[in-house]
Order: C-alpha cells, then sequence, then structure tokens
C-alpha cells in the first residue's frame, strides 16, 4: 500500500506547524500555468488536507519558485503569518540558498563572483545577460565554486546573491559554461528526460515563528551522473 507521499509524489524534507519544505522533482512546476498540469502547491496542499483530515482545503502559500526543469528545495508557508514573514526574510536578503550544477565547459576561474545586467524577454520566456547597465537590465550577482570534475562534465556550486529571472542558466551560459540539457541557454543536447542539471541543493532561513537557523539539504535526483558528484 502506498504511503501518502507517494500517492501525492512528495519527498518532504522538513515540516512543522508553520512551513513545510520538499524536494521537488524536474518536470513539476510550483504554480498552476497554462499547462493545465497538477501543480506542486496542489499537491503538498492535498497531501496535508488528507493526512490530517482537513474538511476544507489547506491554506499553502508559496514562498519562492523553480523553473519546471530545475530540482530540489522549495519552502511553502502553512499559516498567512509565516507566509508574510518568509517573504519579508527573502526581500532583505536573510533567505540563503545554495545550487548544484552540472556543466559539459570547465568555467574560466575555479571561484569567483559573477556579475551581470540581466534583461528579460517576457515572450520567449528567456533572459540576456550584459556586462553593462542598461535601463531596461537588473543587476544580477552570484559566486560559483567549481567542486568535482569527471572526464566530461563540472559541478559547480552556486551561490545566489541576487534573484533574477533565470539567472543560473543565464549567468552561467554568458561565461560559456551552459548547464546540461539547457538548450535554452545553449547547451549541445537536451537531458532524456527534459531536465535541466540545475539542482537547488540547500535552503537556509530564521523560523518565522521560533527564530532559530533553520537549513534544509535536498538530496539530487536519481541519474548516474548525480549520483557520481554526490558520492565522490
Amino acid at each position: 500500500m502506498k504511503s501518502l507521499e507517494e500517492k501525492y509524489e512528495l519527498d518532504v524534507l522538513y515540516e512543522d506547524n508553520h512551513l513545510i519544505v520538499v524536494n521537488k522533482r524536474p518536470g513539476d512546476i510550483i504554480q498552476e500555468d497554462k499547462s493545465g498540469d497538477i501543480a506542486l502547491c496542489q499537491k503538498v496542499a492535498s497531501y496535508i488536507a488528507e493526512r490530517d483530515s482537513k474538511p476544507g482545503a489547506a491554506f499553502l502559500g508559496v514562498v519562492h519558485r523553480l523553473d519546471r526543469p530545475v530540482s530540489g528545495v522549495v519552502l511553502f508557508a502553512k499559516t498567512s503569518k509565516a507566509l508574510i514573514r518568509m517573504n519579508e526574510q527573502f526581500k532583505n536578503g536573510i533567505v540563503k540558498k545554495r545550487y548544484w550544477a552540472i556543466v559539459s565547459k570547465r568555467p574560466p576561474q575555479e571561484e569567483t563572483m559573477l556579475v551581470h545586467y540581466i534583461r528579460r524577454d517576457g515572450e520567449k520566456n528567456r533572459s540576456y545577460a550584459h556586462s553593462f547597465s542598461r535601463s531596461d537590465a537588473k543587476e544580477a550577482k552570484l559566486i560559483y565554486r567549481l567542486l568535482k570534475s569527471s572526464d566530461n562534465y563540472h559541478l559547480l556550486e552556486v551561490e545566489l546573491l541576487t534573484g533574477r529571472h533565470h539567472q543560473i542558466r543565464c549567468q552561467l551560459s554568458a561565461i560559456g559554461s551552459p548547464i546540461k540539457g539547457d538548450l535554452k541557454y545553449g547547451a549541445a543536447r537536451s537531458n532524456r528526460d527534459g531536465s535541466i542539471s540545475l539542482h537547488a541543493r540547500e535552503i537556509s532561513f530564521d523560523h518565522p515563528i521560533k527564530k532559530e537557523r533553520i537549513c534544509v539539504i535536498a538530496p539530487v535526483p536519481i541519474d548516474p551522473l548525480w549520483s557520481f558528484f554526490s558520492d565522490n
């Protein structure tokens, strides 16, 4: 017999009365869109309602998002108070996120900060990185570190310092190291499952009620290349 997590295809990493954190699968959408596919927020709300025998829909606030082909840690608020306070933490830079990215071309430096000015094209759902400031672009900063290499691929750890549309994908492409599988940003070929090899590995934040620091790490997707990098 399936567990409730299996029924709703969820991997719950952390939960209390105020928050729930899950490990998003590549391909899941965070919120409803024109595709009509069931969103992750709907699955999580239904999971909570059924598990706790709630008579109506469970409250679930979307605090942040990941692109559809990206995997990894996603935090939701279970109360309106937690949602307001977590939104403030994101706004004030209290929340820290680390990502893992697999690229086929070794970046020019093992560790550095990238600074670009990102312009978003809403019609194409794509962002463009510029090396100079312009009125229609926002400053984007991240730090990357080369963690490991195989014969053909390299694992980068990325710390986001700003939150721009497709920021990691766009900035790594701009230095000639597009993410594996990311055709939109210059990868040579797609991944078989339609994912891109970008994983939200870790999120840390101040608990909205208890005030203690919380850190949640998401296991990588089940995949030979991800396993090679996470096991070695």
